[in-house]
């Protein structure tokens, strides 16, 4: 039985609309919010300084960068910054110095390529920016370039945006950060 009678009244006569989670922590919200919008001015390499930066992930187009700090940054409050790995990049093989020299927060992500060419015609098919050889050269490429610079990575192929969050949390020591 679930009448009132039976103490769900309690439950309704709290409700309030517009307050989805009870008291808010207003240091904490704070912090999300600062960490979001520093993540969306820190998109794709926009930034030129990551000094703040809690977090960088690197990884090719389409390996979820964005959506990972995105979430870091309302889950966490983690300042997240992604740089995208680009097409100089790649031929040089090497990562930018700017980067490298907050090695420490660094972390790599990584793509199966058959899925990224699945992603990435989705965007614009019959492109060099979705052709099979192209994702496969890039996705190697960045591994190569991870593996000679000793920069942890992990494949988001099948791995949800919380599991990848976590992961890096853990890798990068900061999975206390707002307990």
């Amino acid at each position: 039985d679930r009448s009132p009678s039976r103490g769900l009244g309690d439950v309704y006569k709290r409700q309030v609309v517009g307050r989805a989670h009870g008291r808010v922590n207003s240091k904490a919200y704070t912090a999300r919010m600062d960490a979001t919008n520093y993540a969306l001015l820190h998109d794709d390499g926009v930034s030129v300084s990551y000094d703040e930066a809690d977090i960088i992930l690197l990884g090719v187009s389409r390996s979820g960068k964005t959506p990972t700090c995105l979430y870091l940054a309302l889950q966490y409050g983690v300042k997240a910054a992604n740089y995208p790995l680009t097409e100089e990049d790649l031929d040089r093989l090497k990562i930018p110095d700017r980067i490298l020299k907050h090695k420490h927060k660094v972390f790599g992500l990584t793509i199966d390529p058959f899925r990224l060419t699945q992603i990435r015609s989705e965007r614009r098919a019959g492109t060099q920016y979705s052709n099979p050889r192209q994702c496969q050269r890039e996705v190697s490429d960045a591994e190569s370039m991870y593996l000679r610079n000793g920069i942890d990575f992990l494949s988001t192929t099948d791995t949800s945006i919380e599991e990848i969050s976590g992961k890096v949390l853990q890798a990068l020591k900061l999975n206390n950060r707002l307990q």
